[in-house]
């Protein structure tokens, strides 16, 4: 049979007032619309609850024995109800993100402090991956959406665009391309490049840019803070975008923006089709929005 949570809440106050008239005034119903909530709740259990008498109102047996489950799923529900008025006020909730490590590195952290003292109930999970990663970890459910540098649309996931990076050039105080007031491909590719693993899509955006040109690569390295302890040292050059730079304002490195075709890399909002976003994860992606970098 099924339970409403009337029935329960009519069981509960009958067996705390003992009498037809005090229950249904504490249920806010008339007496007969009370009696035949407990009549019906009766017939569906296929039970007695209560023995009646016109001055006595007592549980029988059955009775006692239900009142505490009634107890335990009035609770329950009290609980459950409780937890989505806390998500729907973002008292409580849970938002997982996927999204590149210069991302969450360099922009993140301002968005999510903010986010977090307006919010501190929100459990916040940050996978601070590659592209590839992001992509995976939004189609598998790991993460509510990511941030991504591939444009992810298909049948299960949508992408729209969110901002644009452009690239720069990094290289040590005095070097000889900065005495020049325009840039090629060819002119960066006469030197040792210190480069990105090919699976990054910095390294990426840059072959596809330097096509046909060949680069003189002299080294490849996982991280960031590597290409600027390599070109600090003086042993190349390297190509790296905006939103990156606040690893190389060490003393001794220059950035400069670069202008070649095609070398912009767009930076993409992911998430299913088929999964709404909680109010939660509804929140941080409009400060996200609203806060983008420029």
């Amino acid at each position: 049979m099924n339970i409403s949570s009337r029935q329960v809440d009519a069981f509960l106050a009958l067996a705390e007032q003992r009498s037809f008239t005090r229950a249904a005034v504490q249920c806010h119903l008339s007496q007969p619309a009370f009696s035949a909530l407990i009549r019906a709740l009766e017939d569906g259990l296929g039970l007695r609850l209560f023995d009646r008498s016109t001055r006595h109102v007592a549980l029988t047996g059955e009775g006692e024995n239900f009142l505490e489950a009634a107890r335990r799923i009035r609770a329950e529900i009290d609980s459950a109800l409780a937890r989505m008025r806390d998500a729907a006020t973002l008292q409580r909730g849970r938002v997982a993100i996927a999204l590149l490590p210069s991302l969450a590195a360099g922009w993140l952290p301002g968005v999510l402090a903010g986010y977090h003292a307006a919010h501190p109930g929100v459990e916040l999970e940050i996978a601070d991956v590659l592209s590839e990663r992001c992509i995976e970890q939004v189609a598998t459910g790991k993460a509510d959406f990511a941030l991504a540098a591939i444009r992810a649309d298909t049948p299960e996931l949508q992408a729209e665009p969110f901002c644009a990076d452009d690239f720069h050039l990094v290289c040590r105080s005095g070097h000889p391309l900065l005495r020049q007031r325009t840039l090629a491909p060819a002119d960066l590719a006469a030197w040792p490049f210190i480069h990105l693993a090919r699976t990054s899509s910095v390294r990426q955006y840059l072959e596809a840019a330097f096509h046909p040109q060949a680069m003189h690569t002299l080294m490849e390295v996982e991280q960031l803070a590597t290409v600027m302890g390599m070109v600090r040292a003086g042993l190349g050059i390297s190509v790296v975008p905006a939103l990156t730079l606040f690893h190389f304002g060490k003393p001794g490195l220059v950035t400069r923006p670069l202008a070649l075709p095609g070398l912009t890399r767009q930076i993409y909002l992911v998430r299913r089709r088929d999964r709404s976003l909680s109010v939660a994860a509804q929140a941080l992606v409009a400060r996200m929005v609203e806060l983008r970098p420029a």
